[in-house]
Protein backbone atom coordinates (compact mmCIF):
# COMPACT_ATOMS: atom_id res chain seq x y z
CA UNK A 1 0.00 0.00 0.00
CA UNK A 2 2.81 2.28 0.83
CA UNK A 3 4.52 1.64 -2.13
CA UNK A 4 1.22 2.34 -4.23
CA UNK A 5 0.99 5.86 -2.60
CA UNK A 6 4.36 6.37 -2.96
CA UNK A 7 4.05 6.04 -6.82
CA UNK A 8 1.31 8.40 -6.90
CA UNK A 9 2.94 11.30 -5.34
CA UNK A 10 5.85 11.01 -7.64
CA UNK A 11 3.97 10.91 -10.95
CA UNK A 12 1.96 13.72 -9.27
CA UNK A 13 5.21 15.50 -8.40
CA UNK A 14 6.46 14.49 -11.95
CA UNK A 15 3.49 16.10 -13.45
CA UNK A 16 3.55 19.07 -11.55
CA UNK A 17 7.40 19.91 -12.48
CA UNK A 18 6.41 19.48 -16.45
CA UNK A 19 3.57 22.14 -15.84
CA UNK A 20 5.61 24.34 -14.50
CA UNK A 21 7.97 23.64 -16.63
CA UNK A 22 5.71 24.12 -19.55
CA UNK A 23 4.59 27.30 -18.60
CA UNK A 24 8.34 28.57 -18.18
CA UNK A 25 8.74 27.75 -21.35
CA UNK A 26 5.76 29.14 -22.47
CA UNK A 27 6.07 32.59 -20.97
CA UNK A 28 9.87 32.40 -21.85
CA UNK A 29 8.46 32.55 -25.75
CA UNK A 30 6.28 34.67 -25.30
CA UNK A 31 8.80 37.31 -23.57
CA UNK A 32 11.23 36.25 -26.52
CA UNK A 33 8.22 36.89 -29.03
CA UNK A 34 7.41 40.49 -27.51
CA UNK A 35 11.24 41.26 -27.53
CA UNK A 36 11.78 40.23 -31.35
CA UNK A 37 8.72 42.19 -32.36
CA UNK A 38 9.78 45.09 -30.41
CA UNK A 39 12.98 44.70 -31.92
CA UNK A 40 11.62 44.62 -35.62
CA UNK A 41 9.46 47.58 -34.42
CA UNK A 42 12.71 49.99 -33.73
CA UNK A 43 14.13 48.95 -37.18
CA UNK A 44 11.31 50.90 -38.81
CA UNK A 45 11.83 54.23 -39.83
CA UNK A 46 8.55 56.61 -39.93
CA UNK A 47 7.52 58.85 -42.87
CA UNK A 48 8.85 62.37 -43.02
CA UNK A 49 6.30 64.76 -42.72
CA UNK A 50 4.96 66.22 -45.37
CA UNK A 51 7.12 68.91 -47.41
CA UNK A 52 6.29 72.66 -46.25
CA UNK A 53 5.46 74.77 -48.84
CA UNK A 54 8.31 77.29 -50.41
CA UNK A 55 8.30 80.99 -49.71
CA UNK A 56 6.52 82.75 -52.91
CA UNK A 57 9.48 84.37 -53.99
CA UNK A 58 13.39 84.26 -53.46
CA UNK A 59 14.99 86.28 -50.04
CA UNK A 60 17.01 89.27 -50.62
CA UNK A 61 20.57 89.43 -49.87
CA UNK A 62 23.05 91.32 -48.40
CA UNK A 63 26.94 91.03 -48.78
CA UNK A 64 28.81 89.06 -46.01
CA UNK A 65 29.55 91.05 -43.62
CA UNK A 66 33.51 92.76 -43.39
CA UNK A 67 33.85 92.51 -39.46
CA UNK A 68 33.44 88.56 -39.00
CA UNK A 69 36.15 86.38 -37.14
CA UNK A 70 37.67 84.58 -39.71
CA UNK A 71 36.51 81.12 -39.23
CA UNK A 72 32.73 82.10 -38.94
CA UNK A 73 33.41 84.29 -42.44
CA UNK A 74 34.66 81.34 -43.93
CA UNK A 75 31.62 79.27 -42.33
CA UNK A 76 29.16 81.81 -44.16
CA UNK A 77 30.68 81.56 -47.28
CA UNK A 78 30.63 77.45 -47.21
CA UNK A 79 27.26 77.38 -46.17
CA UNK A 80 25.70 80.53 -48.21
CA UNK A 81 28.13 81.73 -50.90
CA UNK A 82 29.05 85.88 -51.09
CA UNK A 83 25.36 86.62 -51.15
CA UNK A 84 23.76 86.05 -47.44
CA UNK A 85 19.74 85.77 -47.74
CA UNK A 86 18.02 87.42 -45.38
CA UNK A 87 16.21 84.96 -43.74
CA UNK A 88 13.45 86.01 -41.02
CA UNK A 89 12.44 82.30 -40.49
CA UNK A 90 13.49 78.56 -40.60
CA UNK A 91 11.44 75.46 -40.37
CA UNK A 92 14.32 71.81 -40.22
CA UNK A 93 13.06 68.85 -40.70
CA UNK A 94 14.18 65.75 -40.38
CA UNK A 95 14.19 62.02 -38.54
CA UNK A 96 16.75 60.37 -36.50
CA UNK A 97 16.58 58.53 -32.79
CA UNK A 98 15.28 59.43 -29.90
CA UNK A 99 16.66 57.01 -26.56
CA UNK A 100 13.92 56.41 -24.29
CA UNK A 101 14.26 54.08 -20.88
CA UNK A 102 17.61 53.15 -22.74
CA UNK A 103 16.16 52.55 -26.11
CA UNK A 104 16.70 54.28 -29.03
CA UNK A 105 13.43 54.62 -31.14
CA UNK A 106 13.28 56.08 -34.67
CA UNK A 107 11.65 59.58 -34.29
CA UNK A 108 10.68 62.09 -36.58
CA UNK A 109 10.97 65.94 -35.92
CA UNK A 110 9.93 69.59 -36.96
CA UNK A 111 11.55 72.95 -35.50
CA UNK A 112 10.21 76.61 -36.46
CA UNK A 113 12.46 79.72 -35.65
CA UNK A 114 10.92 82.59 -35.77
CA UNK A 115 11.91 85.90 -36.49
CA UNK A 116 13.21 87.27 -33.08
CA UNK A 117 13.81 85.12 -30.27
CA UNK A 118 11.20 82.45 -30.24
CA UNK A 119 10.94 78.68 -31.49
CA UNK A 120 9.12 75.49 -31.27
CA UNK A 121 9.77 72.07 -31.75
CA UNK A 122 7.85 68.82 -32.73
CA UNK A 123 9.02 65.57 -32.07
CA UNK A 124 7.44 62.23 -32.65
CA UNK A 125 9.46 58.74 -30.82
CA UNK A 126 7.71 55.95 -32.96
CA UNK A 127 7.55 51.98 -32.96
CA UNK A 128 6.42 50.48 -36.74
CA UNK A 129 6.38 53.89 -37.51
CA UNK A 130 3.68 54.79 -35.20
CA UNK A 131 4.33 57.36 -32.54
CA UNK A 132 4.58 56.75 -28.98
CA UNK A 133 4.64 60.29 -28.04
CA UNK A 134 3.71 63.61 -29.26
CA UNK A 135 5.93 66.15 -27.57
CA UNK A 136 5.54 69.82 -28.29
CA UNK A 137 8.08 72.22 -27.42
CA UNK A 138 7.68 76.21 -27.34
CA UNK A 139 9.87 79.32 -26.50
CA UNK A 140 8.07 82.37 -27.18
CA UNK A 141 8.25 85.98 -25.43
CA UNK A 142 11.69 84.67 -23.12
CA UNK A 143 9.01 81.05 -21.87
CA UNK A 144 9.48 77.90 -22.26
CA UNK A 145 7.14 75.11 -22.43
CA UNK A 146 6.83 71.55 -22.95
CA UNK A 147 3.80 69.41 -23.28
CA UNK A 148 3.54 66.03 -24.25
CA UNK A 149 5.72 64.22 -21.73
CA UNK A 150 4.97 63.32 -18.01
CA UNK A 151 5.05 66.29 -15.63
CA UNK A 152 5.40 68.57 -18.85
CA UNK A 153 7.57 72.19 -18.46
CA UNK A 154 6.19 75.35 -17.74
CA UNK A 155 6.88 77.89 -15.68
CA UNK A 156 10.37 77.19 -14.78
CA UNK A 157 13.21 80.29 -14.88
CA UNK A 158 16.27 77.98 -15.38
CA UNK A 159 14.35 76.16 -18.32
CA UNK A 160 14.20 78.85 -19.88
CA UNK A 161 17.58 80.25 -19.62
CA UNK A 162 18.66 76.56 -20.69
CA UNK A 163 15.62 77.00 -23.99
CA UNK A 164 17.05 80.24 -24.75
CA UNK A 165 20.97 78.86 -25.17
CA UNK A 166 19.60 76.08 -27.27
CA UNK A 167 17.74 78.70 -29.18
CA UNK A 168 20.85 80.26 -30.36
CA UNK A 169 22.77 77.16 -30.52
CA UNK A 170 20.44 75.44 -33.39
CA UNK A 171 20.31 79.11 -35.51
CA UNK A 172 24.39 78.23 -35.26
CA UNK A 173 24.29 74.88 -36.69
CA UNK A 174 20.80 75.18 -39.01
CA UNK A 175 19.72 79.29 -40.07
CA UNK A 176 22.94 80.80 -39.70
CA UNK A 177 21.84 84.12 -41.32
CA UNK A 178 18.96 84.84 -38.61
CA UNK A 179 21.96 85.45 -36.50
CA UNK A 180 22.90 88.57 -38.75
CA UNK A 181 19.34 90.19 -38.48
CA UNK A 182 19.22 90.45 -34.50
CA UNK A 183 21.72 93.40 -33.33
CA UNK A 184 22.20 91.97 -30.34
CA UNK A 185 23.84 89.17 -31.09
CA UNK A 186 27.70 89.19 -32.26
CA UNK A 187 30.95 87.54 -32.69
CA UNK A 188 34.32 87.83 -31.31
CA UNK A 189 37.55 86.26 -32.04
CA UNK A 190 39.39 83.67 -30.21
CA UNK A 191 41.53 82.19 -32.99
CA UNK A 192 41.68 80.70 -36.42
CA UNK A 193 39.60 77.70 -36.14
CA UNK A 194 36.64 79.50 -33.01
CA UNK A 195 34.84 82.06 -32.31
CA UNK A 196 32.36 83.40 -29.25
CA UNK A 197 28.93 83.98 -29.87
CA UNK A 198 27.69 86.71 -27.53
CA UNK A 199 24.07 86.24 -27.08
CA UNK A 200 20.82 87.79 -25.46
CA UNK A 201 19.35 85.64 -22.83
CA UNK A 202 17.14 86.90 -20.36
CA UNK A 203 17.86 90.37 -19.07
CA UNK A 204 21.70 89.51 -19.71
CA UNK A 205 24.15 88.29 -22.16
CA UNK A 206 25.37 84.54 -22.63
CA UNK A 207 28.36 83.47 -24.65
CA UNK A 208 28.69 79.75 -26.74
CA UNK A 209 32.16 78.78 -27.55
CA UNK A 210 31.50 77.97 -31.49
CA UNK A 211 34.68 75.60 -32.75
CA UNK A 212 35.04 74.96 -36.66
CA UNK A 213 36.34 72.43 -38.49
CA UNK A 214 39.64 73.15 -40.99
CA UNK A 215 39.07 70.65 -43.57
CA UNK A 216 35.31 71.94 -43.96
CA UNK A 217 34.88 74.84 -42.64
CA UNK A 218 31.55 73.70 -40.93
CA UNK A 219 30.85 74.14 -37.03
CA UNK A 220 31.93 71.06 -35.56
CA UNK A 221 31.23 72.23 -31.86
CA UNK A 222 28.85 74.47 -30.03
CA UNK A 223 29.09 74.62 -26.33
CA UNK A 224 27.34 76.26 -23.76
CA UNK A 225 26.84 76.63 -20.05
CA UNK A 226 23.28 75.70 -19.21
CA UNK A 227 21.13 74.65 -16.04
CA UNK A 228 20.39 70.58 -15.99
CA UNK A 229 17.36 70.75 -14.02
CA UNK A 230 15.78 73.21 -12.30
CA UNK A 231 16.83 72.74 -8.77
CA UNK A 232 20.40 73.06 -10.44
CA UNK A 233 22.21 76.29 -8.73
CA UNK A 234 25.09 75.77 -10.87
CA UNK A 235 25.43 75.45 -14.55
CA UNK A 236 26.50 72.54 -16.65
CA UNK A 237 28.80 72.22 -19.58
CA UNK A 238 26.32 71.09 -22.78
CA UNK A 239 28.09 70.31 -25.83
CA UNK A 240 26.10 69.89 -29.59
CA UNK A 241 22.86 69.26 -27.42
CA UNK A 242 24.79 66.64 -24.83
CA UNK A 243 25.68 67.15 -21.80
CA UNK A 244 29.50 66.89 -20.56
CA UNK A 245 29.91 63.64 -19.48
CA UNK A 246 26.74 61.93 -21.23
CA UNK A 247 26.08 59.68 -24.13
CA UNK A 248 23.74 61.52 -26.59
CA UNK A 249 19.85 60.80 -26.22
CA UNK A 250 19.24 61.78 -29.09
CA UNK A 251 20.72 62.30 -32.81
CA UNK A 252 18.91 64.08 -35.52
CA UNK A 253 19.49 63.49 -38.97
CA UNK A 254 18.18 67.18 -41.16
CA UNK A 255 16.30 66.32 -44.52
CA UNK A 256 15.12 69.94 -45.24
CA UNK A 257 15.54 73.19 -44.15
CA UNK A 258 12.70 76.02 -45.75
CA UNK A 259 13.35 79.40 -44.90
CA UNK A 260 11.05 82.39 -44.66
CA UNK A 261 7.75 80.42 -44.59
CA UNK A 262 4.90 80.54 -42.20
CA UNK A 263 4.29 83.42 -39.48
CA UNK A 264 4.50 83.85 -36.29
CA UNK A 265 0.79 81.69 -35.24
CA UNK A 266 3.25 78.77 -36.19
CA UNK A 267 5.00 79.01 -33.20
CA UNK A 268 2.20 78.91 -30.74
CA UNK A 269 0.61 76.18 -33.04
CA UNK A 270 1.17 72.40 -31.74
CA UNK A 271 1.89 69.37 -34.12
CA UNK A 272 4.44 69.34 -36.92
Amino acid sequence: MDNIVGTTQQRRSRSRTRSITKALGITIGILGALVALGWVGVQIQPAPFPAVAPAATPPETIALPADLPAPVARYYQATYGDAIPMIRSAVISGRGTMRLFGIPFPARFRFRHGEGRSFRAYFEPTIFGLPIMKVDEHFVDGRFRQEGTPGGVEGEPKEDHSAAIRLWAERVEWAPALLLSDPAVRWEPIDGATALLVVPVGQGQERLVVRFDPATDRVQYVEGMKYKHPSDTTKTLWINAVWFGEAPWIVLRTEDISTNVGGDTALTARGA
